[in-house]
């Protein structure tokens, strides 16, 4: 399914900051004739039978301002080509794309480089760091070509580079830094212009396993501090579920699914998305809410129920007693007992 839900309010925002509706990006000689010709209801059949690459196929989302949105698929299934469509990177073929409810694909091209430079945020896979400049001068770049004073521009950057904690590198050059320290250097080069939305297409699949967990950790501390409007572009469902408050599941250029980690994981839309999601250890996804019981007299301790299983499980499975589940208000909605984290982490989600 492409179609996102209405938005709704949540604790990662309620307000619409970007809309896609219907996108598509199809390359070939007479893509825009078969989707003239068919209204856009194009099938994967008809774009072989033209000769056509369907690289996004008529996907809708929505995201929220200040979540951390996650679109993931394997290699191929056109999720960098959809993030670069929602900033005309690379134009799309058809549909609505929507920055703060103004359409994005009948903004004058001047307006959408102001919009770019002042407003978007955006780190890749490849650092992409001039080499000829240190960490300061690749920081405060941005703020250069937006014609910021020499000055200002350096006590900003200065200000960033702190923030992701580089400081005291700041006139180190890129050749003399590691790869999490220039991509370090890349994420602080793009809050310089304290962008509005963030987008970040697989910024750390080329790191050693190490230095991407410190660098997930790092975006995490980052995110509590800033609270931007994210969409993250992963292939990696672990990376995921780590970082994301939704995510949209694609394949063949089409969105298969869009939900919270713990929604994908009980309520798969398809097989794909189930085989996406089988080898991911439940107790890292299921909330305490999904897995509780009733509420009991007398208990142990307390634990949330937004509180992933993982998170509490060890307090739980050493407790004699149940433990009372506390909503976001402090009352108890239901308890949580050690007989519940075992079946979680032996694939029994529920009560029998």
């Amino acid at each position: 399914m492409s179609a996102d839900p209405p938005a709704r309010a949540g604790a990662s925002g309620s307000g619409l900051m970007l809309e896609c509706a219907g996108v598509w990006k199809v390359f070939g000689d007479g893509a825009s004739d078969l989707l003239a010709e068919r209204a856009g209801a194009v099938t994967l059949e008809d774009l072989h039978t033209r000769g056509l690459i369907g690289a996004v196929r008529d996907a809708s989302l929505r995201v929220r301002e200040g979540e951390i949105f996650v679109i993931m698929g394997l290699s191929g299934s056109g999720k960098s080509t959809l993030v670069r469509c929602m900033s005309r990177l690379i134009e799309p073929s058809a549909g609505r794309i929507l920055f703060d409810g103004e359409d994005l694909l009948g903004m004058p091209e001047k307006k959408l480089i102001e919009l770019r430079r002042h407003e978007m945020g955006m780190v890749f896979q490849h650092f992409a760091l001039l080499p000829h400049l240190n960490v300061l001068g690749n920081v405060a770049f941005p703020l250069e070509v937006q014609g910021m004073a020499r000055r200002e521009r350096e006590g900003r950057a200065m200000e960033v580079i702190e923030l992701v904690g580089l400081s005291g590198r700041e006139r180190y050059y890129p050749r003399e830094l590691s790869g999490g320290q220039q991509q370090r250097v890349g994420i602080a080069r793009s809050l310089a212009v304290e962008p509005r939305i963030w987008f970040l297409d697989e910024p750390f699949s080329a790191l050693d396993p190490l230095i991407r967990r410190e660098m997930q950790d790092e975006f995490m501390r980052l995110q509590s501090m800033l609270r931007k409007t994210i969409v993250f572009i992963t292939h990696d469902f672990d990376e995921a579920i780590r970082l994301a408050d939704r995510i949209a599941i694609m394949k063949d250029g089409a969105i298969i699914q869009i939900g919270t980690p713990e929604e994908l994981v009980t309520h798969p839309a398809d097989d794909y998305v189930a085989d996406f999601t089988r080898e991911i250890p439940r107790a890292k996804v299921l909330s305490v809410r999904a897995v509780m019981g009733e509420p009991v007299e007398s208990w142990a301790g307390e634990v949330r129920a937004k509180e992933k299983v993982q998170e509490v499980a060890a307090a739980v499975a050493r407790g004699r007693a149940p433990f009372a589940v506390l909503d976001e208000s402090g009352a108890v909605v239901g308890s949580l007992t050690r007989e519940d984290i075992f079946r979680v982490l032996v694939g029994l989600e529920t009560r029998a």
